[in-house]
């Protein structure tokens, strides 16, 4: 068998695992991530939520990024993955029901996913995305650095973000003409651009007062690839974002892209089912993915 040389990397970075299961936990960065001040953010957290608080499990602190690989079941897998971001206002990681639920619903799908743990609170004097997308833009390279291993196809790789992480995905879809950081080593050769996005909720798009203009930093063009989005009227979040994101993508000649802003459900219900028709965006989204021969 030949070996890519990016490879041989995979041997030399520490790995662990992560909770009671049995998932592959992979650091993004062989040393300090690019623009860390060791020093200024103390140690991780995770914070369960107290008697009488929303039942959101948060991860706080996040110095030390990484992927976590959630495979899907080998006889079920149709060689697609996601990598996916959990929201939580680039403040801390929703990494529960914005999470790990949703890996294992794309497991279920025949999907291999891979949940991202990006730097988190925001970093003092940086664009509140600036270290999350190095740290997205990276690990789009690493899985696609480990595709073979994994048994995914690299021409099948998806992004799934969640409020603040549905706008890290957006800027993940849009920013891969470049890495946003210097280069590190063989797998920053590899192309960071996802084959789809999607996003619910996602945050961060318009002014919450005009809510008619998308934010300069989205550029969408004719290379970005096709998206589901799914919204809420009813949101604290500017619907209008992924409305104005949607007619974007469509004026520029992006095929495949598909919408829905149902009336009510608010804001952060993740995988978690409720009385809104909301709660059927995961089986729109697995309809989505099948019409676009992501999955069979």
């Amino acid at each position: 068998m030949n070996f890519h040389p990016v490879q041989i990397i995979w041997f030399f970075l520490p790995f662990s695992f992560f909770g009671n299961e049995d998932h592959l936990n992979l650091p993004l960065w062989p040393s300090n991530p690019p623009g860390e001040i060791i020093g200024l953010i103390g140690p991780e957290e995770v914070i369960d939520p107290k008697p009488g608080q929303t039942k959101i499990r948060r991860i706080s602190n996040v110095t030390k990024p990484m992927i976590t690989h959630y495979p899907a079941d080998p006889d079920k897998s149709n060689g697609t993955a996601v990598l996916v971001c959990p929201g939580g206002g680039y403040n801390i990681l929703a990494d529960e029901h914005e999470g790990t639920d949703v890996c294992h619903w794309l497991n279920d799908l025949g999907i291999t996913a891979i949940l991202l743990k990006y730097r988190v609170p925001r970093r003092q004097d940086r664009p509140k995305h600036e270290a999350p997308l190095q740290d997205a833009q990276r690990a789009m390279g690493l899985i696609r650095a480990h595709a073979e291993k994994w048994m995914i196809d690299p021409g099948k790789i998806g992004i799934l973000g969640f409020s603040a992480g549905g706008h890290l995905s957006i800027m993940t879809l849009t920013s891969y003409h470049s890495r946003s950081y210097p280069r590190v080593d063989n797998y920053d050769d590899l192309s960071c651009r996802p084959d789809f996005g999607i996003l619910i909720y996602p945050a961060y798009l318009v002014d919450r007062s005009s809510r008619d203009q998308l934010f300069s930093e989205v550029n969408i063009s004719e290379d970005t690839p096709p998206c589901f989005f799914a919204h809420t009227g009813d949101d604290h979040v500017p619907a209008e974002g992924s409305i104005l994101v949607y007619l974007e993508l469509e004026k520029a000649g992006v095929q495949g892209n598909e919408l829905h802003v149902f009336p009510f459900g608010g804001h952060g219900y993740g995988m978690r089912k409720s009385e809104n028709p909301v709660s059927t965006w995961p089986k729109r989204a697995e309809l989505w993915m099948k019409s676009m021969s992501w999955i069979e």
